[in-house]
């Protein structure tokens, strides 16, 4: 899951997170690890 951790002006000073999420059958968080930060303005986010 992708979302915007800090808005910025402008938009591409914006603070990107990137998380990957746990769930269960019924579709309930189980977990979550934060995997990247990065601005939302960078291009290559390797």
């Amino acid at each position: 899951m992708e979302v915007t951790e800090i808005e910025r002006i402008p938009d591409t000073a914006s603070v990107m997170t990137t998380y990957r999420v746990d769930l269960d059958g019924d579709g309930q968080l189980l977990g979550y690890e934060q995997t990247q930060r990065y601005s939302k303005g960078q291009i290559d986010r390797r």
